[in-house]
């Protein structure tokens, strides 16, 4: 008898595509669920009993353009697997819309803890090294020289800055329903915009760009000794890595209010806070950051366009899982901060 399929997958498909493509895989039928926690991308936990892996497709509905890239996913995992930036075992893409209706790609399930609650860290001394271990690597990311990895054709890193800015506003456009918008709204993005561009930095050396990193997009090893893969590429490029740097800023200086996709992680608790998470990265790489409020502005204002996405997405029934109400608020709470961050 089969099993149930979970919204946005078909288990017969898949059993079809995976025997074609990487025979004697799969040893029985196949199960799957939802892993909870993400809010762009699904993925899935994949099984037949035996072995079990993680399946990545798109959201359902309101997929923008350039947006979700399952083959961008696939192939950074692909060449950073066996670097010292831990990601899963790639096992095949497929770019067959005849499948699911959208590309989707399976990967090694890597099991262990993800940080999406501070009582999962009860120790302060494995809460401060948790953190510690997020900066040493994305640090780590960063020193990659992206042709050692075969990544050298991944982006396009000269103009990388202004081009984003016009790509996450012309995203933002697009996210934000007409029966959904106001003029304040329209006329902050457009503020927001115009100085970032005005206050171009003179970017830092190019490097990979993992794009939303962040504690609740790595998987801990299950005693939290180590981080044991870094997960959600989709927006993974070559470009200023400290535009990842700025986002992580952000993700930590917002955690724990009501409308934050991240719990709260407090320094009391042993957690390195943002500005901490800053010191470390500047002490291991030498960089100077006289100008990372600019990259924090930036960062409010990709969250706000990510948070946009999302909130079409819940108006329009299509997300999987709860906690979606919170996204309308998020977006324009984010997109105030990054006006008065680039004012300042």
């Amino acid at each position: 008898m089969p099993f149930t399929d979970p919204p946005g997958l078909e288990l017969v498909r898949i059993a079809g595509w995976l025997d074609r493509v990487v025979p004697g895989l799969r040893q029985a039928d196949l199960q799957a669920e939802v892993i909870a926690g993400g809010r762009s991308n699904l993925t899935y936990r994949l099984t037949d009993g035996t072995s079990t892996w993680a399946l990545r497709r798109p959201p359902m509905g309101h997929v923008l353009p350039t947006a979700h890239d399952m083959a961008r996913e696939f192939t950074v995992i692909s060449a950073l697997h066996g670097s010292e930036v831990p990601v899963p075992e790639p096992i095949a893409l497929c770019t067959d819309g005849e499948v699911l209706g959208q590309p989707f790609y399976l990967m090694s399930f890597v099991d262990g803890v993800v940080l999406d609650d501070p009582a999962k860290a009860p120790d302060p001394v494995l809460a401060r090294h948790s953190t510690e271990a997020l900066v040493d690597t994305l640090v780590a990311l960063h020193r990659i020289e992206p042709a050692a990895v075969g990544l050298e054709e991944f982006g396009r890193p000269d103009g990388f800055l202004a081009r984003q800015v016009a790509r996450w506003y012309r995203q933002f456009q697009a996210s934000v329903p007409d029966d959904d918008s106001d003029v304040e709204t329209d006329t902050r993005a457009e503020f927001v915009r115009t100085r970032l561009l005005e206050q171009l930095p003179a970017s830092a050396r190019a490097g990979i760009v993992h794009g939303d990193y962040r504690l609740t997009n790595v998987i801990y090893a299950p005693d939290l000794s180590r981080i044991a893969a870094v997960v959600d590429w989709e927006m993974a490029t070559l470009g200023d890595p400290l535009t990842d740097l700025g986002l992580l800023y952000v993700y930590h200086e917002r955690s724990g209010t009501a409308d934050s996709v991240m719990p709260n992680f407090p320094s009391a608790q042993g957690f390195l806070g943002p500005d901490e998470l800053l010191e470390r990265y500047a002490r291991q790489t030498g960089q100077q950051l006289d100008e990372l409020d600019w990259y924090i502005a930036f960062g409010y204002f990709k969250l706000a366009v990510i948070a946009a996405g999302i909130h079409a997405r819940y108006l329009l029934g299509k997300t999987v899982g709860s906690g979606f109400e919170v996204f309308g608020q998020l977006r324009d709470s984010t997109l105030a901060a990054a006006a008065e961050r680039i004012s300042g």
